[in-house]
């Protein structure tokens, strides 16, 4: 019943060197890939529809085209344990998938960015299609990288979701001014398709284990793993005060004055910049004080921005110069944290289902950042903002607390999680 030590992909001698700059590139494609579609329907296509005069009412529908990202994880094991093709596992499902998403953003341009029910069915489709990709790419990842390289493995990926913000939203816009609706989707997906290229340089993902180990993977045997839960705790606490601040932050940004193409900058190329350069530098703060070292780090300088909010609201710190200090510098902590919860998410994960334990604790986290996100607007109405950044303080403090104790009990067992 003695597991064989694994040979997954980034493990052997060969992989060191230029075969480790190789992953990186690898996964730097791979991530690219299925996060330009998403930006394209959540960033560009809604602007451009309300241009046309769609209605607010209609385009708030498409938030339903997230649904397959925060429910992927039942659907995750079946990633897991089927290998549709005979070039490997996760390749098996990458290639597929992305080829699917290039088709289904090309046939965009079938259609009028004004025809809700076509750009819903299509925008589904691609939801549906990235997510089950982003479940393969997940797990590749976390077979793929040692315990040394997962965060700057993370740091590649935050950086290619900053970069997805440019070209599935900036770029996409632009685009479209200059060319038109049809023109623009063809280019967007000639573009997610140049990712193709990065599945021929995947080595292949391959684990050798004994027969008798070899586990069916299912959600119930995540939960079966203490150390597994005890994560998923953390993923359900530690980002719990951010919805409650981001959805309210660009209307109190309005609210407090700031100019509409202020705050489209600090959204836009702003926010994209201090992802790439947090993902990284986040990357550096992880393999020196460990995940749980720099998730202590951000959660104390996310209450410090929150309560800059909160005090800004109470008329306590005035000047606009504060908040778009506080606006921008929380970005940047969003895009670091990321990179350190998902290099522990990494190091709990287990070698038999790696995309279904990785998919679970991105979903878990997901949500409950849609659930603060949800409430924030009903208590801003309610009690003001000044209240609500003062419990989002309350909230960001307890859970930083809650995640050092949770991982001062886990870093025994748990190598990464310290």
């Amino acid at each position: 019943m003695t597991e064989l030590a694994p040979q997954a992909i980034g493990t052997t001698a060969g992989q060191r060197g230029s075969g480790r700059l190789r992953l990186f590139a690898v996964l730097a494609g791979l991530y690219l890939a299925q996060g330009i579609p998403g930006y394209l329907l959540v960033a560009a296509v809604p602007p451009i529809m309300r241009e046309l005069g769609v209605s607010r009412t209609a385009i708030g529908m498409l938030a339903i085209l997230m649904i397959p990202l925060t429910i992927k994880f039942l659907w995750a094991p079946l990633v897991d344990r089927i290998r549709p093709m005979a070039i490997g596992h996760r390749r098996g499902w990458i290639l597929p998938t992305q080829i699917g998403t290039v088709i289904a953003i090309a046939a965009l341009a079938l259609v009028e960015p004004t025809d809700l029910k076509a750009i819903f069915v299509i925008g589904f489709a691609i939801a549906v299609l990235t997510s089950t990709q982003d479940i393969a790419t997940d797990g590749y990842a976390t077979l793929a990288l040692e315990q040394e390289d997962r965060a700057m493995g993370n740091a590649i990926q935050g950086g290619a979701v900053a970069l997805s913000v440019i070209v599935g939203g900036t770029v996409s816009l632009l685009l479209y001014g200059w060319v038109g609706w049809q023109a623009m989707v063809l280019t967007i997906a000639a573009i997610s398709a140049l990712p193709l290229i990065a599945i021929a340089f995947m080595p292949e993902d391959t684990i050798t284990r004994t027969v008798e180990t070899r586990a069916r993977p299912s959600l119930s045997s995540f939960l079966k793993r203490p150390e597994a839960v005890t994560v998923l705790m953390i993923a359900l606490t530690y980002r719990a005060s951010e919805g409650l601040v981001k959805s309210m932050e660009g209307s109190y940004l309005v609210d407090a004055g700031l100019p509409l193409s202020a705050i489209g900058y600090l959204s836009g190329i702003s926010a994209a910049t201090a992802g790439i350069a947090g993902s990284f530098i986040a990357a550096m703060l992880v393999r020196r004080s460990g995940a749980g070292g720099t998730l202590l780090l951000l959660g104390t300088l996310r209450t410090v921005c929150f309560l800059l909010f909160a005090l800004h609201a109470a008329g306590q710190v005035t000047g606009i110069w504060a908040l778009l200090g506080a606006a921008g510098f929380q970005t940047l902590i969003r895009y670091m944290e990321i990179v350190a919860l998902y290099s522990l998410f990494m190091a709990v994960s287990s070698k038999d289902q790696p995309g279904t334990d990785f998919t679970i604790l991105s979903c878990a986290q997901i949500i409950i950042y849609l659930v603060g996100s949800m409430m924030a607007g009903a208590i801003a109405d309610r009690i003001g903002y000044s209240a609500l950044f003062f419990i989002a303080t309350l909230v960001s403090g307890l859970a930083t607390v809650l995640t050092v104790h949770l991982l001062s009990r886990l870093a025994r067992k748990l190598p990464g999680a310290g």
